[in-house]
């Protein structure tokens, strides 16, 4: 009898052993998805910038700027993109940090399933707001935005983290726009940290030609949103 004790106690003991091991794999797995959209986007930014991906054009005679000099202010027409844009009918590229992208237009940002359904397939424009390229008028900033998401099951979908590494722009980087087949050319001056009820970005006309781009703060929350302001510098 003491014998089958012992035996009932020991596979007791393995079985617990297997259930408690098991379940400490499994966290680490959900970990790992968890955090592999933001790993994936971080290595591939810091690969590119040690690379100068992002500035670097081999066999075109276009290096990366010397500090302080925009792109604006090294050659009157643009360098070519390292890239093939998805959508040249209305799209964003942004080198520096992956970002290539369709964009939705005319999105209700107060919709919620509006937007939520148009950024799982591209950035999303916000209605009422400009056109890439547009001057002149009574509001000319183009209002972009994106998911920045850390949330594996939304990752799945291609879209939903392409603005994860927005913070990383700085003034003087370089957004491109492609609308209706032409391409405009914005160099990023501003950014910013908002609370998550500050709309004046969207709301606000603009009598300057500007592409403003927002994204949650930080990713894959509704706490706060980070705004990116960039000035057109040439339309081509």
């Amino acid at each position: 009898m003491k014998n089958l004790d012992t035996k009932k106690k020991f596979w007791l003991f393995v079985i617990v052993r297997t259930l408690g091991n098991s379940l400490v794999i499994f966290g680490i797995v959900l970990t790992i998805l968890a955090v592999w959209p933001m790993a994936q986007n971080q290595f591939a930014y810091y690969w590119d910038k040690f690379w100068y991906k992002e500035y670097r054009l081999e066999g075109q005679g276009y290096t990366k700027p010397e500090k302080g000099v925009t792109f604006a202010g090294i050659l009157a027409t643009p360098p070519p993109i390292p890239i093939k844009p998805v959508d040249t009918s209305f799209g964003i590229v942004i080198e520096k940090i992956n970002v290539n992208a369709p964009i939705i237009a005319d999105v209700d940002s107060s919709n919620y399933d509006s937007y939520w359904n148009a950024m799982a397939l591209g950035a999303a424009h916000a209605a009422g707001t400009a056109y890439p390229g547009a001057q002149g008028g009574e509001n000319n900033n183009v209002f972009i935005f994106a998911h920045s998401t850390l949330n594996i099951l939304d990752y799945i979908k291609r879209y939903n983290a392409i603005f994860i590494n927005l913070n990383k722009l700085e003034p003087g980087d370089r957004v491109v726009t492609f609308f209706k087949g032409r391409r405009f050319d914005y160099e990023v001056y501003d950014k910013k940290i908002v609370e998550s009820v500050d709309v004046r970005y969207l709301t606000d006309p603009s009598k300057e030609s500007i592409l403003t781009l927002q994204t949650c703060d930080p990713p894959g929350t509704q706490l706060r949103r980070l705004i990116v302001t960039a000035k057109l510098v040439g339309s081509y």
